[in-house]
């Protein structure tokens, strides 16, 4: 993107507080992640005190109460944060690292002041860390439907939710010491979900193993498995049976957050593609001269163009408090369309090298993947705009 460009965008959303963010994010990058991140890569994960630097940075409670030990900001400091963490090219790392973007804000929205007194302070100042436990084996995006049961029942006096189930494919899952789940505390259907924050160690509560996975290979992904385990009543988050709403409340940030790590994958693509079109040649002259390339370039250019004036536009909307649930998913698709494209390109025109392991297009290629799928599938944004248009 030009620098103009560039200008222009930062004077229609972004302030000079949020510059100063995306400066000393990209500092943060440059300094204690880019230096490590193939290892980790390799490793399947990155050190803990990843989490506890980012939080004396002042990054992991962006958008959260001062009270709590956190920085109150609009959409868009957590846009820029997410953006520029973005840069060090690893999808995994990211997602892990802002696993408490997605499990804390129900305790922060919802929460008793016990509950956010117990948990943000250690969470924004990365000593803990937060999961957010919905999926499980049965189903991922039908979240009206969980297995997962909880019960109320009386032990010594005392009145505890007694839960069996489990839950798959968890962000964070094994290294977690707080998670916010979603459990069946009522009948069928979405009216019968309830949230409750459950630590490390509670009795009849286990994680399995590291999941291996084709993409975000230094992100930590588990099982979690509830048999007979008692959680105080006390860890209810907001209402009983009014977790759906809490839930889908918090999905559009989530779906946000995954539209920008989608445009920043292709926009990674892309700049390592322009830098080795004119570097590689071919018959005797750089394959950025010829016009089947220049022309892929355009159309890459152009969707990611089209793709982040969407998502900003967006962002400013639900900055204002108008409801994007339409856009938003409308906004994830278009996104998550466009770096399956970018990054599809990329590995061809980069050809034998975009498969080596070495080759930053390769794992953008990869972590894209999940992009469509997390969050939401692809076909479950589209059933609810269809739903929202009145089909």
């Amino acid at each position: 993107m030009s620098k103009k460009k560039q200008a222009s965008i930062q004077a229609s959303y972004f302030t000079e507080t949020h510059q100063a963010i995306r400066e000393s994010v990209a500092r943060f990058v440059e300094q204690e992640i880019t230096p490590h991140i193939d290892d980790w890569e390799e490793q399947n994960e990155f050190p803990r005190e990843l989490y506890k630097k980012a939080g004396d940075a002042g990054f992991l409670g962006l958008g959260f109460d001062e009270q709590y030990g956190g920085t109150p900001g609009d959409i868009f400091h957590k846009l820029v944060f997410s953006e520029e963490i973005m840069r060090c090219t690893s999808g995994g790392l990211v997602a892990s690292l802002g696993s408490l973007d997605i499990a804390m804000p129900p305790i922060a929205k919802w929460g008793s002041k016990a509950l956010k007194e117990k948990v943000m302070p250690g969470v924004i100042s990365g000593e803990k860390i937060a999961a957010l436990a919905i999926t499980e084996p049965s189903g991922g995006s039908d979240v009206a439907n969980i297995k997962t049961r909880a019960e109320k029942v009386t032990v010594d006096g005392k009145d505890y939710y007694k839960i069996n189930g489990s839950k798959t494919f968890i962000t964070s899952g094994i290294r977690a010491d707080f998670y916010t789940v979603a459990v069946r505390t009522g009948g069928e259907g979405y009216g019968g979900v309830s949230l409750l924050m459950i630590e490390k160690g509670t009795q009849g509560f286990t994680t399995g193993k590291s999941l291996k996975k084709m993409c975000w290979w230094a992100s930590d992904t588990a099982e979690l498995f509830f048999d007979d385990c008692l959680v105080p009543v006390e860890n209810l988050i907001g209402v009983e049976n009014t977790g759906f709403f809490a839930i889908m409340a918090n999905f559009q940030s989530e779906r946000l957050m995954l539209t920008s790590m989608a445009n920043m994958t292709s926009e990674l693509a892309l700049d390592e593609v322009k830098k080795y079109v004119k570097e590689r040649e071919a018959f005797g002259r750089p394959i950025g001269k010829y016009q089947v390339i220049k022309h892929k370039l355009v159309e890459m250019a152009t969707k990611l163009e089209v793709s982040k004036t969407m998502m900003y536009n967006v962002a400013a909307n639900m900055n204002h408090g108008v409801d994007q649930v339409t856009e938003v998913s409308m906004a994830k698709n278009f996104a998550t369309d466009t770096s399956d494209y970018i990054t599809y390109e990329a590995v061809q025109i980069f050809g034998g090298h975009g498969l080596m392991r070495e080759n930053v297009v390769e794992r953008l290629y990869r972590d894209n993947r999940i992009l469509s799928i997390g969050g939401g599938t692809r076909e479950i944004m589209n059933e609810i705009i269809a739903k929202q248009l009145g089909f």
